[in-house]
């Protein structure tokens, strides 16, 4: 499957512009991972862009992402991805088999936490978030408060590189597509 065929799947099932950005975001994070671990970064872009394309119509646990595959083997979404899409889904207790199965809860998380605190900046750009203000935020329970802290660190341990590294490279990562974020 081609990205641009993958983004017109995104776009079919996800109509909140904010999902878009958080999915975006986390195929730039795979994409970079991809490269630092020797992997195929359109692959695993692939599982970052759609990881949660079934979010909106399948809002819950019994159903996300496990009603969603079917989809994606109808459109042509390789084997592999479709499984690491399913193993972000802790709950669904699918070993994380491949790096690119670990990256994917790794990322997810971070990603969206790091948009957040972009968005409370000044000047709302990815620009002005480093590696300490993502951590200081970490500290504040208020902030952002439905995303999961110890995922952010779990995934640092998930993918063997320190929580300052793995923080600094999803920034890095979601930098490069700033202006698609509206962060720039």
């Amino acid at each position: 499957m081609e990205r641009e065929q993958a983004l017109g799947l995104l776009k079919d099932y996800v109509k909140s512009d904010g999902l878009i950005k958080h999915c975006l975001a986390a195929e730039a994070a795979m994409r970079a991972y991809a490269v630092r671990f020797g992997g195929d970064p359109d692959l695993w872009g692939l599982a970052g862009l759609l990881h949660d394309f079934d979010w909106e119509i399948h809002p819950n646990a019994e159903q996300h992402p496990v009603e969603g595959a079917p989809i994606l083997r109808a459109a042509g979404v390789p084997e592999e991805v479709i499984y690491t899409i399913q193993a972000h889904a802790e709950y669904l207790n699918l070993e994380r088999r491949t790096l690119m199965d670990k990256a994917l809860p790794a990322v997810d998380e971070l990603s969206g936490f790091i948009i957040a605190v972009a968005l409370v900046r000044p000047s709302r750009s990815l620009r002005d978030v480093d590696v300490a203000s993502v951590k200081k935020k970490m500290k504040d329970k208020a902030f952002a408060r439905a995303v999961k802290r110890e995922d952010i660190v779990q995934g640092a341990e998930l993918l063997n590189v320190s929580l300052d590294e793995h923080i600094q490279c999803v920034i890095d990562a979601m930098r490069g597509i700033a202006a698609d974020l509206g962060l720039s």
